[in-house]
């Protein structure tokens, strides 16, 4: 890592408070020292430092950082002779696949802006981020390309379709084949292009819960120090193997893709989580570092064959992107022997801010951990947001740190609401212990509020989840004439069980407080939820209101 962590680079130790009430010498991380250049510089290093070494492998294919670098660089030649310059925002529709990490890189040596989309938009989603964005191509998995078309009527500034593989587009000698580009061009003739640490990298949308998603502004410092800090926390060294069926649309797969490139480890890259094929390249990739998501930890939880021998080089569980239950966590620990730890973070934090200590003593489940090197946390009162609460109180949960967003696209008041006196304000309910350990209770605009109380519906997702016959579960406030509202439980039930809402209620209620009672329950075949396993308490909403 010393010649990753080479000059030109920079420190931010001015950005550390002289006195936090939440710091704890024990379990506080030092301070780094980042390369101060684009985000392609850090491919570029690792593709000289450790030229052979395998970079991706997806399906029967692998590149090496060798060859990895140098269809990047072709690309960037293609993309600057189509007419992309700095600035310019690419969007990019598709699964994972090597493209992906190619065109991003490709993007960076010319300072054009990547705007992931979520390959399961429809139309109108499509249509408002292209036109939102004022994205001038887009790069489209071949399969969904008819989105694209459906939609370019609506986007007005997008000049160029270019979609995955070699073969032409039958009917539409428009649309340019990624693969065709890659050979088209010269790897030496890339431009040379001023690239400022401080430019635009990412425009990622965030998926908020109300209105219409919003772009979140990147820079090439925002990701190189994040993804830094995550090689840090993780100790991830060149030696390390990922499992990747997470999205690389997903900010959460951003930081995968990125800090593997960045550190010289290797991705394996599947399409989306498929068990027997997943446990096969675990075991024949050599996989050291398994990120997860909440409902995939709770697959494995409800697996009678779950072993350590399906795991041989895993070194542990990484899960992130959603709150986690610990008793299903706690489960799949004490079966593989194998860590379970937690992350947190959020697309306007690029993702990581918290990352859990790596010592089987310092881990707790139900923690999202510490912060990562460089990063402050406070925690204010819910009523003004001003109001710094001491430890153990729950409140708002602020970051400050160098890996935090610009702000957001095209939304001066969103920006001003949320980035306040230098912190970003979460909108995450949650406190810090005495160690400085964050824990996460809720978002706040998911806050049920029963007579002037509030409920934070994760903890009763929690509670539903510890009986066997759940396999998922979101509870939601419901209007109520007295209470103002009132939880209200969704369930989906695991294939052969059985169970009556008179039984879960009994079960959930003798566990929580009288106001945090369930009144109802209501099941369902499975719970709506974004690719990072977050609940979609809006369609869950408007589902039962379609209802009655």
């Amino acid at each position: 890592m010393a010649d990753i962590l080479q000059s030109p680079a920079r420190r931010f130790a001015d950005l550390t408070l002289p006195a936090s009430p939440y710091s704890h010498p024990e379990f506080s991380r030092p301070p780094l020292v980042y390369p101060d250049v684009p985000f392609h510089e850090m491919l570029a290093r690792t593709a000289m430092r450790a030229p052979e070494r395998p970079a991706i492998y997806w399906r029967d294919i692998t590149l090496t950082y060798r060859e990895l670098y140098a269809l990047a660089r072709s690309t960037a030649v293609g993309f600057h002779e189509l007419g992309l310059r700095k600035g310019d925002t690419l969007c990019l529709l598709m699964a994972n696949r090597p493209e992906y990490s190619i065109a991003w890189m490709a993007a960076s040596m010319l300072g054009v802006v990547l705007s992931p989309m979520n390959p399961s938009y429809k139309e109108r989603e499509v249509a408002y981020q292209l036109e939102n964005s004022g994205a001038t191509a887009i790069l489209v998995q071949r399969e969904l390309l008819p989105l694209v078309q459906a939609a370019r009527a609506q986007a007005p500034r997008l000049r160029h379709i270019l979609v995955t593989g070699s073969a032409p587009v039958e009917g539409d000698a428009s649309v340019i084949p990624i693969g065709q580009l890659m050979r088209a061009y010269s790897p030496a003739r890339v431009p040379v292009v001023e690239i400022r640490p401080n430019d635009l990298i990412a425009l990622p949308y965030s998926s908020g819960t109300t209105g219409l998603p919003k772009g979140v502004l990147l820079t090439h410092r925002n990701l190189v120090i994040n993804f830094h800090q995550f090689i840090s926390a993780a100790r991830v060294t060149e030696s390390d193997v990922f499992l990747v069926f997470l999205p690389l649309y997903h900010i959460y797969g951003v930081a995968l893709m990125g800090q593997a490139t960045f550190s010289g480890s290797a991705l394996v890259l599947m399409e989306r989580f498929v068990p027997d094929e997943a446990f096969a390249l675990i075991k024949n990739r050599g996989v050291t570092i398994l990120p997860l998501v909440p409902p995939v930890l709770l697959a494995f939880s409800g697996m009678p064959n779950l072993s350590r021998e399906m795991f041989p080089n895993v070194r542990h569980l990484l899960c992130a992107a959603a709150p986690m239950a610990v008793g299903p966590a706690q489960k799949v620990a004490d079966t593989l022997g194998i860590p379970v730890i937690q992350a947190y973070g959020m697309t306007e934090a690029s993702p990581l801010t918290h990352h859990s200590p790596l010592e089987l003593d310092k881990i707790k489940l139900a923690s999202g951990g510490i912060p990562v090197s460089d990063t402050e946390q406070k925690v204010v009162d819910l009523e003004t947001g001003e109001r710094t609460l001491p430890v153990g109180e729950t409140g708002e949960i602020c970051i400050r740190g160098p890996q935090i967003m610009q702000g957001y696209w095209q939304a001066e008041s969103d920006t001003a609401r949320v980035l306040r006196n230098g912190w970003y304000h979460t909108g995450d309910v949650g406190y810090i212990d005495h160690e400085g350990y964050v824990y996460i209770v809720d978002r706040a605009k998911e806050m049920i509020k029963f007579k002037g109380f509030g409920i934070a519906p994760a903890e009763l997702e929690a509670v539903l989840l510890e009986h066997p016959a759940v396999s998922e579960a979101a509870v939601i406030g419901w209007p109520d004439v007295e209470a103002g509202e009132v939880p209200r439980a969704f369930v989906a039930v695991r294939p052969g069980a059985t169970v009556t809402e008179e039984e879960l209620t009994t079960f959930v209620n003798g566990k929580v407080a009288n106001y945090k009672a369930i009144h109802d329950v209501v099941f369902v075949e499975s719970i709506p939820k974004t690719a990072s396993g977050k609940i979609l308490r809006r369609e869950i909403k408007a589902m039962a209101q379609a209802q009655g």
